[in-house]
């Protein structure tokens, strides 16, 4: 129905102090007013969240929508799929609607990497999540399990050179920085406090001062530049089934017509998108040049660079905005941050189709496929509100039909 998010604040800014659930609840109480929604009428909160330890323990999502002094009849969950968390809560939420068990879902996501370091959940006491299994041991043996050997090994293997690297940062930052400069993203941000804008995007950058830092790792070509930033902040979005958007008089911006998730080499970790993305391409009948817009996260350079070699997908329309190595990655927040940009950019640009994929730890990645709905009510055959029941939104087209008779064949 609508989407929101704060500003994402760099590394010890502005959020940095900002406590995870009031965080959360700012994005909440946003989106709540924003779509003037009786707060009662919500069903479930679904939230992405890593490292949920201290302030980000006890269930985030339900912390939150406390926080933000909403109903006690409104439950939530935390749900934790590595940097695809929040991404991940949305399929949950509209795979709920669907179902019909559900009419009205919040997905969203929230994280203070500057107050909860990242990996925190793995350091000591507790130890990494697979030197101590048998079975892993058995199957991988013992070898180092982390995203920037994984980003390095992704750029050996495509043949990806760190100049070619670093000019994709270089032209992360400029996209994102015009996107600041035009106003892009005003639409979708809700200050918290003073910080009213993305305070990663350095606007000092250049070739040069990448040329001249060391690898992350001995031997290694990634480094901080080619990384996404570590970053604090908060999403939420509204999932509505057609008779939500018909009983509340809502105004959906758009639907999900395709929502996979896939599995690859969790050594490699980052390569996943890849297969994610063919996989998703296949069920729903679709092809990348019918998408106008596309977000993947950028969490290394290589990850997106070796992406694109695999699938021919159009640079332009990737990160039009730019991405993670310009404008931060909160990690479980960045799921639903990422939608909410593609959502908005697609009713800006007047785009009909967009993809969304990321990378996310053990390998794997979620997809999914969001089609862009006029903002005028259009007439509803009757045929149309069987697909209204299938697809979740009241609006519907010949691709629709296609993709439905795909299916049920």
């Amino acid at each position: 129905m609508d989407s929101v998010r704060t500003p994402v604040g760099r590394r010890g800014g502005g959020l940095a102090g900002v406590h995870p659930a009031d965080l959360g609840a700012h994005v909440l109480n946003a989106l709540i007013d924003r779509v003037q929604l009786d707060p009662q009428r919500v069903e479930d909160v679904v939230f992405g969240c890593l490292d949920t330890v201290g302030p980000q323990a006890g269930d985030i999502a339900r912390t939150a929508w406390l926080a933000a002094g909403l109903p006690e009849e409104v439950p939530g969950v935390t749900v934790d799929r590595q940097c695809g968390s929040s991404q991940q809560a949305v399929h949950f939420a509209a795979q709920a609607v669907l179902s019909g068990t559900a009419d009205l879902v919040i997905a969203g996501g929230v994280q203070n990497m500057s107050m909860i370091p990242i990996a925190t959940a793995m350091a000591p006491p507790f130890g990494d999540p697979f030197s101590g299994s048998e079975g892993w041991r058995k199957r991988y043996g013992t070898q180092e399990i982390s995203q920037f050997r994984g980003a390095d090994m992704i750029a050996e293997r495509w043949g990806i050179g760190r100049e070619e690297m670093e000019q994709f940062a270089y032209n992360s930052h400029q996209r994102a920085i015009a996107a600041i400069d035009h106003g892009d993203f005003d639409a979708e941000t809700v200050p918290y406090g003073d910080v009213t804008t993305d305070e990663c995007p350095r606007r000092d950058t250049s070739l040069e001062k990448m040329a001249g830092l060391k690898p992350l790792r001995e031997g290694g070509s990634i480094t901080a530049a080619l990384a996404s930033q570590i970053a604090d902040g908060a999403a939420a979005m509204l999932i509505a089934s057609a008779h939500a958007v018909r009983e509340y008089g809502l105004t959906p911006m758009a639907r999900i017509i395709h929502m996979s998730v896939r599995g690859d080499d969790p050594v490699m970790m980052l390569t996943g998108p890849i297969p994610a993305t063919r996989y998703a391409l296949e069920k729903s009948g679709m092809s990348l040049h019918d998408m106008d817009l596309i977000e993947i996260n950028e969490a290394f350079a290589p990850v997106v660079l070796a992406w694109q070699r695999e699938t021919g997908a159009d640079l332009a329309k990737v990160n039009a905005s730019g991405g993670a190595i310009a404008l931060g990655h909160p990690l479980g927040a960045t799921g639903v941050k990422l939608m909410t940009t593609l959502v908005h950019a697609l009713d800006r640009t007047k785009g009909r189709y967009g993809l969304q994929t990321m990378c996310e730890g053990g390998g794997q990645a979620n997809v999914t496929i969001v089609e862009r709905l006029l903002q005028s009510p259009c007439p509803v055959s009757l045929w149309g509100r069987v697909l209204e029941k299938v697809c979740g939104f009241g609006c519907y087209n010949n691709q629709n039909r296609k993709l439905l008779a795909r299916d049920q064949a």
